[in-house]
């Protein structure tokens, strides 16, 4: 189901989970990403009841992650396409797989990525595109955009501070000081 707050939000974090934080929705694009086109097969895949099924289909093509595609006209039959946002989103998917499978299989890999032509397994890993240096913590962090709003701002400057030693500070968004 949509949150309409969190799509609003500056932050591109909360609007992707505005779109797609419900774990029906990541499900059906984990479907959806290895090649189910069908109510039918989206339900009995995912085992999510039919009235929710229909929602995060249509709203995941409000959304734009697929398109809906008439394959039979009588009856009217249709069947969901990923779009190139949604194919977009399979980063995401493989990211999911590999922290579950690392951190939540104590019995072993249940999904594993392998190489196709070889089916040789891989572990995905986030690197630099420019060096291949894989993206950890102490080499590579966020910070605002050029689109950053002010709170963006706020909350990098305050976690450098944090970062640097200063304890004293107390987070006290420009939002949250203006309202007291």
């Amino acid at each position: 189901m949509k949150n309409q707050p969190l799509n609003n939000m500056p932050c591109p974090i909360a609007r992707s989970l505005g779109r797609i934080g419900d774990g029906w929705s990541m499900l059906i694009m984990r479907d959806a990403l290895a090649g189910f086109t069908r109510f039918d097969e989206f339900q009995k895949s995912s085992g999510v009841a039919p009235n929710i099924l229909s929602r995060r289909l249509k709203a995941l093509v409000d959304d734009g992650l697929l398109e809906k595609v008439c394959y039979s006209t009588s009856p009217a039959r249709f069947e969901y396409h990923l779009t190139a946002v949604g194919r977009d989103f399979r980063g995401v998917i493989l990211a999911l797989a590999e922290w579950g499978n690392t951190h939540f299989s104590p019995e072993g890999r249940q999904m594993q990525l392998v190489e196709t032509a070889t089916q040789r397994p891989v572990k995905m890993q986030l690197v630099d595109s420019e060096n291949g240096q894989p993206l950890t913590l102490d080499k590579y962090q966020m910070v605002p955009g050029p689109a950053a709003e002010p709170m963006m701002h706020y909350r990098h400057d305050y976690l450098q501070k944090k970062r640097a030693g200063d304890s004293t500070q107390k987070f006290a968004p420009p939002a949250l000081q203006s309202s007291r």
